[in-house]
């Protein structure tokens, strides 16, 4: 089997055994395709002559050229699991990266608006929205959304209109691993949602030049008519958050990161928040209480005449 034909096999099981999301396998097939180069070069001209050595090399490579520890720790677990997938459909005689590490990925905490800095940015989107602009009105909505229930932008640009309970004030989600779950979300973000479903959502899909690629289905909408893709989420969050002061990502998981540590400085329960995210592991939600901590400890820190 050839890298170009064992890599493709691999993206199907990720995609329909694993269930894993489409921006995870298309990372995963850069990965190996970046294994498959640099083992060609080393003398493996197919994956069955993999070995540990090779990986170890591509590895240490990536690590001298600068490569982020994130990074290289999400290539060492491409590799480990397509050398594992290759030895259980016999591609392989053995598991190549079976003891295959990776330095650990620094720990930093995540981004968070602060509740002044929330309130202010959704003042500005109520007062864009105001004149019932469609876009406004959606933008407003996808904000309050996002804010209202940790949602990732993969999750909230696959909801559909019937996913969402306006009476019982939840949607459901489906998230990694296509496991579904549902999410509470509070008034505010009902408001919105009405406002864009009665006002909006309709003008949207109008603008669509063929009707036939309106996503009648899809909770937001594009500016075309079809469903929101996270690329535009991901402009509209920038462009809202690079004019709030603070350093770091300024995508749309700067407002899940927010909505959780909002939550736990609330007094939520750490176990809650973690169902809320769709969190496999509690050792991932736990960051969050890091990052509470280290906002306590800057408020002593200001505030405190013995600081």
């Amino acid at each position: 089997m050839s890298w170009d034909e064992a890599i493709a096999d691999f993206e199907s099981h990720l995609a329909a055994e694993r269930g894993y999301s489409s921006s995870t396998v298309r990372a995963y097939r850069s990965d190996l395709r970046s294994l498959a180069e640099f083992a060609e070069k080393a003398g493996a001209e197919d994956p069955s002559q993999l070995d540990l050595a090779v990986l170890r090399d591509w590895l240490w490579r990536a690590q001298q050229e600068g490569l982020a520890k994130a990074s290289n720790a999400r290539r060492a677990a491409a590799a480990r699991g397509f050398t594992s997938w290759l030895q259980r459909t016999g591609a392989a005689p053995v598991d190549a990266g079976r003891r295959l590490r990776a330095p650990k990925a620094d720990r930093r905490l995540p981004r968070v608006v602060t509740r002044e800095q929330a309130s202010g940015l959704f003042d500005g989107l109520t007062a864009r929205a105001s004149d019932g602009d469609p876009v406004a009105l959606r933008d407003l909505a996808v904000i309050e959304l996002l804010y209202a229930s940790g949602l990732r932008v993969s999750e909230l640009t696959g909801v559909d209109v019937d996913d969402v309970d306006l009476d019982r004030l939840t949607v459901r989600v489906t998230g990694k691993g296509s496991k579904e779950r549902v999410v509470p979300f509070g008034v505010p973000a009902l408001n919105a949602l009405v406002d864009y479903l009665r006002m909006a959502r309709t003008a949207l899909a109008a603008r669509a030049a063929d009707t036939s690629l309106t996503a009648t289905h899809a909770l937001f909408l594009g500016s075309r008519g079809g469903r929101l893709n996270p690329r535009s989420v991901y402009r509209l969050v920038s462009s809202l958050l690079e004019e709030l002061p603070g350093s770091g990502p300024s995508g749309p998981h700067t407002l899940r990161h927010t909505a959780a540590t909002h939550l736990l400085d609330g007094g939520a329960d750490l176990r809650a928040v973690q169902e809320l995210l769709g969190h496999a592991s509690l050792g991932t939600t736990q960051i969050y209480t890091h990052v509470s901590t280290e906002r306590l400890k800057e408020t002593y820190q200001r505030a405190h005449p013995r600081a």
